[in-house]
């Protein structure tokens, strides 16, 4: 086993965790969408996530330094082009500008810990 494979298998650790999490919440969960946007443009999600009528779109990001403010702009702006309200990210850490845009936009910022802490109980 190469250190070419065990990145890509710590992402999915996660990923597979955060399925769990949202499963656990009584969610239904749909992996890797692709929807286009009203402009045309094609926009990514790890993962799409439904509870009654509700649809959120969920970004994860499995990175060792602080998620910033771009990435949340950026999903802001892939969520809203879609028509997704109040999208989630899960991450290690967020910067405090992006904890603050993400708390005025309600977009949820979940961590790493909180996820992996919510499967233990």
């Amino acid at each position: 086993m190469g250190t070419e494979e065990a990145k890509p298998e710590k992402s999915s650790n996660l990923k597979q965790a955060v399925i769990q999490y949202f499963r656990k919440k009584g969610y239904k969960v749909e992996e890797s969408v692709s929807l286009e946007g009203y402009r045309g443009i094609i926009r990514n999600f790890d993962l799409i996530i439904q509870k009654g009528h509700l649809t959120q779109g969920v970004w994860i990001r499995d990175w060792k330094r602080t998620i910033g403010i771009n990435i949340i702009i950026n999903l802001d702006k892939a969520s809203e082009e879609v028509g997704l309200p109040n999208p989630i990210i899960v991450g290690g850490k967020f910067s405090d500008h992006a904890k603050a845009y993400a708390n005025r936009r309600k977009i949820v910022l979940l961590t790493t810990r909180q996820v992996l802490q919510s499967l233990k109980a």
